[in-house]
């Protein structure tokens, strides 16, 4: 049997640069979101385990993320993108339950003279969603989307292997650790921490544990392949290159 119960999020405030005009893009405007999750609730039911399940707040979270970094042109790239990402069947680092169906509503408040609020609304089905993956060195890199502005990736470490250290000086990266068990700059890096990387930051993980780890990643502009510049490791500055975490809230 195929059950369709429904975990929803509703008035998830994000302020955020949205829109093509230069005022908008030139300071962030307040979007409102509404999202139904559907997904078969029984196992969880049943077993009592948030693993058979998806965690809200986590989901929140992750919208959250996508909305303040994309710097997303249009509310349907928005919608398109946070619907790509929610029906992608769990990552290698993630244990959670599979999402069959979004229904996603963004809204504008006072966008509009009078008080008024455009919104758009947009369902999708996970038998809609394919995401390109590519094979890497550390993993595997799972691509939920790509504008010319921005790329949104899942990044999935292997057990024991490292994303060396790098730096960038086109591509603006931020970067969500969705897992537990990294390790960023001999620190431990801590699962829902945003970090945002300056131009010119050396940067690199390392996943010491037996499964796959998995950071949420946003470049500006989209991947460059000729913009990842390997650093050597035995840079004498390396000690002083600490992650500056930034909490969701």
């Amino acid at each position: 049997m195929n059950r369709s119960d429904t975990i929803s999020i509703q008035g998830l405030e994000v302020e955020c640069v949205v829109g093509v005009y230069p005022r908008e893009r030139s300071a962030p405007q307040r979007v409102v979101v509404d999202v139904d999750c559907h997904l078969d609730l029984e196992p969880s039911a049943l077993r009592e385990r948030l693993r058979f399940s998806i965690d809200y707040r986590c989901i929140s979270e992750e919208i959250v993320f996508l909305l303040r970094y994309c710097g997303f042109r249009m509310l349907e790239t928005a919608a398109y993108t946070l619907a790509r990402y929610l029906l992608a069947p769990p990552s290698l680092g993630e244990r959670r339950s599979a999402i069959s169906e979004v229904w996603i509503r963004l809204t504008k408040p006072g966008a509009l003279p009078g008080g008024a609020a455009p919104s758009l609304s947009l369902r999708r089905r996970a038998a809609e969603v394919r995401l390109r993956q590519e094979q890497r060195p550390f993993g595997v890199v799972d691509v939920v989307h790509e504008t010319k502005g921005a790329g949104v990736y899942r990044l999935n470490v292997a057990p024991g292997a490292e994303i060396p250290l790098h730096l960038h000086r086109r591509m603006r990266e931020v970067e969500m650790v969705l897992t537990h068990g990294l390790v960023c700059q001999s620190r431990a890096a801590p699962p829902r921490a945003v970090h945002r990387w300056p131009l010119g930051a050396p940067h690199g993980y390392k996943n010491p544990t037996d499964r796959y780890q998995t950071i949420l990643c946003v470049d500006a502009p989209r991947f460059i392949e000729e913009d990842e510049i390997p650093v050597p490791q035995q840079r004498s500055d390396m000690r002083e290159i600490k992650p500056e975490y930034v909490w969701i809230e």
